[in-house]
């Protein structure tokens, strides 16, 4: 399909940005007469702009139509990156746990950044945290405005991998969710994205955050949604504070329209849980040779740029061989025993740390190269090495990974062709 139709990018901005209604229903007008619209808009992305986005919790004792909305913890913290120069856009997913440092304050979680100081120290953190990039602006999304969008799009279809069932007190939830595919209502989609299994916690809800939105992005971009995008627009704005001007919307969304799928590239940030009773709270600790490297495959950030405290930090971001890469391998085919049979391939082609995980209960028809630690380059080493599958660009593969090989019913002909 063309970009403008597999675009995810500027629709979903759209919603939450202050660009008139009448001005998308003209669009769209235009866009089912099959005119490129893109070059009919008047403000064109001329340079890569990083936009921090958050969504708040629900501050107890706040009315909906009150500012102080706005004010509470950030339970999901993005930072994406539109990039002109290579048609892309970059989003970093951050765990909310993660550890920081916050004026005045001193060790913290970052999703307390904006309790104490609002958009502002949220983005100054996060700029001191990536090594001082440059966050352009902000978008801020008050509790209710997943649950309302989700049901103004009719609903969203993602795989939910495992029984969920899990009471959030703080945010009102009782979390009750059975396995396999369907469409999730706006209730059941946020409980889909806060639960918060015991094994992985943080984790895990970056994981089915990154998911909903790819779902998300193929429900917005429907054929039969577009129509409805100025009415839902309307609806959405309350929900929103920004510092994003109505020409920089207009930019971002002529940017996303010339966009194809692929050209979305999800990450999370680099670490690991802290260390049991080695701090009061529990900790996303950043691995700080992975941030860096996430940073300039991703937001475009040369190594030189960085001050590092001594050589051997900044020659580990480059030197890992594609075949020290950890690489999980896991079977989503009919074939029981396909993970077994392609990790020994892989140990065979000197990849020597690959192990096999539990299979994905769904099945699927092509295989994945998840690339869940965010390595592009020796991504494409091992696809190439496999012969075959399609390289994922996000974070939604077995934790603790930097591949994650899923392997579809287009794995079995490969075993097949090895066996003979």
């Amino acid at each position: 399909m063309s970009g403008t139709i597999t675009t995810s990018f500027g629709a979903i901005t759209a919603l939450f940005a202050p660009v008139e209604p009448e001005f998308i229903t003209q669009l769209l007008q235009e866009f089912t007469a099959d005119v490129l619209w893109r070059k009919r808009l008047p403000y064109q992305l001329s340079r890569p702009m990083n936009i921090l986005v958050m969504g708040i919790d629900q501050v107890p004792g706040v009315a909906e139509d009150s500012p102080d909305v706005f004010e509470g913890r950030s339970d999901t913290l993005l930072l994406v990156r539109a990039n002109p120069t290579n048609k892309r856009v970059s989003l970093l997913s951050v765990p909310r746990d993660t550890q920081v440092r916050i004026p005045g304050i001193g060790l913290a979680k970052i999703n307390q950044a904006n309790v104490y100081g609002g958009a502002k120290l949220a983005e100054n953190v996060l700029e001191d945290t990536l090594n001082n990039i440059e966050i352009d602006r902000y978008v801020r999304v008050s509790k209710g405005a997943f649950r309302e969008l989700v049901e103004q799009l009719g609903g969203v279809e993602v795989f939910v991998p495992q029984p969920m069932s899990y009471v959030d007190n703080t945010q009102k939830l009782n979390i009750d969710l059975q396995p396999g595919w369907q469409t999730l209502n706006g209730e059941q989609a946020e409980q889909f994205a806060r639960f918060r299994e015991e094994v992985y916690g943080d984790i895990g809800r970056v994981q089915r955050q990154q998911v909903l939105l790819k779902a998300l992005r193929s429900r917005v971009t429907n054929v039969v949604i577009l129509p409805r995008l100025p009415q839902i627009i309307r609806v959405m704005q309350k929900y929103v504070d920004t510092n994003l001007s109505f020409q920089e919307m207009l930019a971002l969304i002529g940017f996303s329209l010339d966009l194809e799928r692929d050209d979305l590239k999800m990450v999370m940030l680099p670490g690991k849980p802290s260390s049991r009773n080695k701090y009061f709270a529990s900790y996303w600790i950043i691995d700080e040779a992975g941030r860096d490297r996430v940073l300039e495959e991703y937001f475009d950030i040369k190594l030189e740029q960085f001050n590092y405290n001594n050589i051997y930090n900044s020659m580990e971001v480059n030197e890992i061989s594609p075949l020290e890469n950890k690489i999980a391998v896991q079977n989503a085919s009919s074939y029981s025993q396909a993970a077994t049979k392609f990790a020994q391939y892989l140990r065979d082609q000197g990849f020597y740390n690959v192990y096999v995980v539990p299979d994905w209960s769904d099945k699927q028809r092509f295989t994945q190269v998840i690339v869940q630690g965010g390595y592009l380059d020796s991504a494409e080493v091992v696809k190439n090495t496999l012969g075959f599958g399609k390289i994922e660009a996000a974070s939604t593969g077995e934790i603790g990974s930097d591949f994650t090989i899923r392997l579809g019913e287009d794995a079995i002909n490969k075993i097949n062709l090895l066996q003979k």
